[in-house]
This record gives structure tokens, sequence and C-alpha cells, in this order.
């Protein structure tokens, strides 16, 4: 008896963190009207931290959606980038559009799925949403990333970045918002950032 009830509270368990589904969106309009503004004038000179070259590639300001968030502790750039953001702007920070799609997160990409139609064309979707690396650039800055909770309305900008390691590592942000797939994360260094309930 003892045996099947714990796993009983294990199976509920696994429901209640990974299974169970999110609570839908509840916000009117589109509190992310437009898309991510970026800037390649004026860029300031690289920059280090420890063994790490960061050499700036676009100012780079995002007010978006959350629509879906990711801690990493374990992979070789948790330490670097602690979290990611899978965000929506322009349709894709409407409400109804965000509850017609089931978005997840892992190994630093990020998924959206849905039940019988795409709330939006595909393309849309794609050149609308994009999962986000942030490098936080202080201890506030990490704080407030690590705060932020799936669907808040978020406001941050930095740089999009190339970070480099000696010995030939590289890890470079997309500057584009029509890529998809491999390569077409934003990788941000994050100078301010606030986050709150649309």
């Amino acid at each position: 008896m003892r045996k099947w009830l714990i796993l009983a509270l294990l199976a509920v368990s696994v429901w209640w963190l990974w299974l169970r589904p999110a609570p839908p969106a509840v916000w009117s309009g589109r509190p992310a009207a437009e898309a991510p503004q970026q800037s390649t004038a004026n860029l300031p000179a690289p920059w280090t931290r420890g063994d790490l070259t960061f050499v700036p590639l676009a100012r780079f300001a995002a007010r978006a959606v959350v629509l879906s968030r990711e801690r990493y502790r374990y992979d070789s750039e948790a330490a670097l980038a602690p979290v990611d953001l899978a965000l929506g702007w322009g349709r894709m920070s409407d409400a109804a559009v965000v509850n017609g799609l089931r978005v997840s997160q892992d190994h630093r990409w990020y998924q959206y799925a849905w039940r019988d139609d795409p709330p939006l064309p595909l393309a849309e979707i794609g050149r609308s949403s994009a999962n986000m690396h942030l490098i936080p650039a202080d201890e506030a800055v990490r704080v407030a990333a690590l705060a932020v909770q799936r669907h808040e309305l978020v406001e941050f900008s930095g740089y999009l970045v190339e970070v480099r390691r000696p010995g030939g590592w590289t890890w470079r942000s997309s500057l584009s918002r029509e890529d998809t797939g491999g390569h077409a994360c934003e990788l941000v260094w994050v100078e301010r950032l606030t986050h709150r309930k649309p």
C-alpha cells in the first residue's frame, strides 16, 4: 500500500510540475505591438569579462510578451546566459493567439504547436517571435531576468553580441527577425530589464 501511495504522489507531482495545462493569457489588446528595434550606428568597442570577449553587433531594444521562459543551470553556457525567453510581439502578443499555441523550450531551442489550425500564418509566427538568450550585464539585471515569468510583458535593451573565448569558441547572435531554425536565436547583452503583467 505504501509503495502505491508513493507512486501516486510522484505521478501527481510530475503532472503538477510539467504536464499541467498552463493558465491562459487574459489581457486585452496587443501590449507589444512593435517588433524589436536594432541599430548598428555608433557601436562601442568590444569589451571583456574574464576570458570572454563580447563583440557588439547591434544596439537592441525589445518590448514583448513572454511566451515561455527556461532557466539553465547545467549546460556550458549557463553561467553566461542563465535564462532564455521565448518572446512574441505584434499579433503574437495577442492573448487569443498566445492561447492558440503551446510553446515550450529545451536545449536552447523553442518550439510551438497547435491543436487544429495555427492561429496565425506560420511565416508570421516565425517573424513575430523568437527565442532570446539573455546575458545579464550586472547582478541587478540577472536578478530581474531570473524573476521574469510566462505571460509577463518584458522590456529590455542592450546589444546583440558575438561572444568569443580563447581556443576558437564563439557564440553569435542572429541579426534578423525573419530567420528560423538553427542559429536564429538572439544573444543579448542586457543592460536594462523590467517586467510586469500586461
